[in-house]
């Protein structure tokens, strides 16, 4: 039955998210709008008073206009406050909207290229944008455009005092592009040497034991050191740039404060104003010049804040939101590979070429090769993680692509030549971290990955916390946990990259059992292997040399083709050392575990006879 045709919601557009926050915007230029006639309130209530209240002497003309300053003043402060508190919530708002495209990209992005740094970067960015518009740098460029109001009324007060208001204007100005100019490249800078050193950084706490166990500290901290300073010295270069052009405007902007004063003496002296005008106009300028000032003091975070969002926009346009796809039913046929081409994340050659063949319900197929053969690569592209640079990988007939990500995701058991688990609890970890997952389910996987002993050894069992990539856990543990996880949910299509690696004898039997119990229940095992434990499950290889199909067939038929091509046995007569990887191995039965008899050398292949399973 085809499942619901519910539509995947779609993630907000760079575009669509600009355009959402343009009303909110709007709004705040209106509250801005309000609060820059309010600011009216310092100069006129100061004219009043020097030219009315002090000519006449009256105490009433006074209280009142203190009570009517008292109230505008604290009007513009409640409207202040306001403002601050909607562009705090514009900025939680924007990342909301975004941060889920942002995370997605951040995950998707290695699969695609390779990132630099610790590959965090557009998160940093995306915190850069936010504290942009959360703090006070937005007001400046709301209150720029009244800059001319208040100099119209500078000239309305004497052409000298307006000259003199957009002289020192200009000048604020003109540093103020003169910063734009000269503090892109040491702000680009500064973020690249800061992408270096934090993947740095990241890759020295990754590989903490390697870096003690081979005595590599001093030279992995010198060579942190070196990138250091070279972020050091963008840094200081970028705040060079920023402290000059703030320290002369702040000098600037004192000067030209006196110089208003000593313009309007002077007109005073001239009998040409009174001298209200002469302090109207110096607070009046003092007006008109802060959104400037301010201006330059947000300077960097505003050009840190443009090239963050550029770049987010560029990283949300290279990986665009999933398309909305129709739910297709569970997958219970096969699986088909059709003339499959890979090339690596961040290369241009291909590393496996060529790749066709198909595999039935109820088969496992063992691939094989020398190291770098393109085996893993292959397994990556068959679950999807890596892009087909040609040919297809489907499904029931159906591609990858067609498919929902999370929906097929449930079809899917995975566990990579490198088990990476998340911080959580067992539980949570083989559950896939599902909201509300079936504890008989998580159980079941567990025993049939063999850990649910080893996990109830925990003194908190299933709910033990593991630590960030599983710390707390052994390499061997985290190999059962992480085939725990592959084979939760009993999926349909299992790909296991030498799955016993890290495993002990029991761990090997337990693999080949969930191999075994794979193919039972109809499913499809995809098997990784350089041992030989996980063949002996398997009913068909598939070897591969140079990236390329080398033999396809069933197991005891290709593995005859390799014991032919392999070295004369040794003194035992049983062992042999195969040139596809394949570690030596003796063609007995394991008397502890008769399940795991290996008859990769003309054992019994203990498919279904009557149906085909792997088609070259």
């Amino acid at each position: 039955m085809f499942g619901s045709s519910k539509r995947v919601p779609s993630q907000p557009r760079a575009a669509a998210v600009t355009f959402d926050l343009k009303h909110s915007i709007a709004g705040i230029a209106l509250v801005s709008g309000v609060i820059n006639l309010l600011a009216l309130t310092s100069p006129l209530f100061m004219l009043q008073v020097y030219d009315r209240v002090l000519s006449s002497g009256s105490v009433p003309t006074l209280v009142g206009l203190a009570v009517l300053a008292a109230g505008l003043y604290a009007f513009q402060s409640l409207l202040d406050i306001l403002r601050a508190r909607v562009l705090l919530r514009i900025g939680e708002r924007f990342d909301g909207q975004i941060s889920g495209r942002v995370h997605d990209a951040i995950v998707r992005l290695p699969l695609l290229t390779r990132m630099p740094g610790d590959g965090l970067q557009p998160l940093r960015d995306l915190d850069n944008v936010r504290g942009f518009l959360s703090g006070s740098g937005p007001t400046a460029f709301f209150d720029l455009p009244w800059m001319p109001f208040y100099l119209g009324i500078c000239f309305l007060m004497h052409v000298w005092i307006g000259v003199t208001a957009l002289v020192g204007a200009v000048i604020l100005i003109s540093l103020t592009l003169i910063g734009n100019v000269l503090s892109q490249k040491p702000i680009r800078d500064t973020i690249a040497h800061n992408m270096a050193r934090n993947g740095l950084m990241e890759a020295a706490r990754r590989n903490a034991e390697i870096v003690q166990a081979l005595g590599l500290g001093k030279r992995i901290s010198l060579r942190w050191q070196r990138t250091n300073t070279e972020y050091l010295a963008a840094h200081r270069r970028a705040g060079d740039v920023a402290g000059d052009l703030g320290g002369v405007a702040k000098s600037l902007r004192m000067v030209l404060q006196s110089a208003i004063l000593a313009v309007g003496a002077y007109l005073v002296i001239e009998q040409e104003v009174t001298a209200g005008v002469m302090i109207a106009s110096s607070i009046m300028m003092g007006r008109a010049l802060a959104p400037v000032d301010l201006a330059i003091s947000s300077w960097k975070p505003f050009l840190l804040a443009r090239q963050s969002w550029a770049r987010i926009k560029i990283l949300l346009a290279k990986l665009p939101e999933a398309p909305c796809v129709l739910s297709l039913p569970a997958p219970e046929r096969q699986l088909r590979l059709e003339g499959v081409t890979i090339i690596p994340p961040g290369e241009k050659k291909p590393t496996v070429t060529n790749i066709s063949f198909t595999v039935e319900r109820g088969s496992a197929l063992g691939i094989i090769g020398t190291s770098g053969s393109g085996k893993s690569t292959l397994s990556r592209a068959i679950v999807g993680a890596w892009l087909t640079a040609a040919g297809k990988v489907r499904i029931d007939g159906a591609s990858l692509e067609q498919w929902d990500r999370e929906m097929l995701g449930r079809h899917i058991g995975y566990l990579p030549q490198g088990v990476e688990l998340f911080d959580g609890t067992i539980a949570e970890n083989i559950a896939r971290f599902e909201d509300d997952p079936d504890p008989a389910a998580i159980v079941a996987a567990a025993r049939a990955a063999g850990a649910h002993d080893l996990i109830l050894r925990f003194e908190r069992g299933y709910e033990t916390p593991i630590g960030e990539s599983g710390s707390a856990l052994s390499a061997g543990q985290r190999q059962r946990i992480g085939l725990a996880r592959a084979l939760y949910g009993d999926p349909f299509l299992v790909v296991l990259d030498e799955p016993n690696a890290n495993l002990d004898a029991d761990g090997e039997a337990a693999v080949v059992r969930a191999i075994a119990a794979v193919r039972e229940r109809r499913g499809i095992a995809i098997v990784v292997a350089h041992r030989p434990s996980a063949i002996g499950a398997v009913d068909h290889i598939l070897v591969m040399e140079d990236g390329r199909q080398k033999a396809l067939g069933p197991r005891d038929e290709v593995l005859s083709k390799v014991l032919k091509a392999s070295r004369p046995p040794g003194p035992s007569g049983g062992f042999f050392s195969a040139p596809f990887g394949i570690s030596p191995l003796r063609v007995i039965s394991n008397p502890a575990h008769p399940s795991t008899e290996t008859a990769v050398a003309g054992g019994k292949d203990h498919a279904d006879d009557d149906e085909p399973d792997v088609q070259s």
